[in-house]
């Protein structure tokens, strides 16, 4: 069997696959990508609304194609604003909770190698982050939604819950360059501690930098994966 294609960056000429809710979504097979997804009860419906209003309008003001600059404004604006308002750590930050975060963390890991490659992940009390490259027959948008429907039905079968657990949507962006796939790389293991968190979160990154709290003892071999359902 050959090896899968090497992960590589975002490139204008390859096919990239697109499509829209109230965020747009781009997908180019054998990209890495980077990805957040929210708690339902993480943000006010009311302030997400007025995001999404402020950065349709700023878009229509601002047409594509981008420069580097405009690149910039955009995601200072919008993408680390909502960042921002995750790490104040409103809702029921259900991810706090040891057990909740590893499974997450074991969904996460299940088909790293097999269906995407991941760099690494941040299981915070509210959100995910996570730096990772879809393999081919695999799109962003049905990853996303195998972690989310499984880890959703394991978490709310363990508190006894019922009902919508994740915001349906999810803010993603593929990776320019090596230069911006470092920076992601470095903001997923810092955000923690931009948080200002000592515990309540679970970093894992694929070159040995883990670090885990209240999971102290978190590695890839000591997750006891289970698969998310197939997408």
């Amino acid at each position: 069997m050959n090896d899968p294609p090497k992960p590589t960056f975002y490139t204008p000429e390859k096919e990239t696959q697109k499509h829209r809710r109230s965020l747009p979504h781009w997908n180019q097979a054998e990209t890495w990508c980077f990805v957040t997804w929210r708690l339902g009860d993480s943000i006010p419906e009311s302030r997400f609304k007025e995001w999404v209003e402020n950065k349709k309008y700023w878009m229509e003001c601002h047409p594509k194609p981008w420069d580097d600059a405009t690149d910039e404004e955009f995601h200072e604006r919008f993408s680390r604003q909502l960042d921002d308002w995750l790490d104040q750590g409103a809702g029921s930050c259900l991810l706090k909770d040891a057990e909740n975060a590893r499974i997450v963390a074991n969904a996460l890991l299940f088909f790293n190698g097999g269906r995407y490659e991941l760099a690494t992940f941040a299981v915070m009390p509210n959100h995910v982050h996570v730096l990772f490259c879809p393999r081919q027959g695999h799109g962003i948008k049905d990853i996303l939604h195998s972690w989310k429907s499984f880890t959703a039905n394991e978490i709310n079968k363990r508190t006894g819950s019922r009902g919508t657990l994740w915001q349906e949507e999810y803010w993603d962006r593929l990776i320019r360059n090596e230069n911006h796939f470092y920076k992601c790389a470095e903001y997923v293991r810092n955000n923690p501690a931009k948080a200002g968190l000592k515990t309540g979160f679970v970093v894992w990154d694929k070159n040995g930098a883990r670090a885990s709290s209240p999971c102290q003892h978190l590695t890839t071999d000591g997750l006891e994966a289970r698969p998310p359902f197939s997408s």
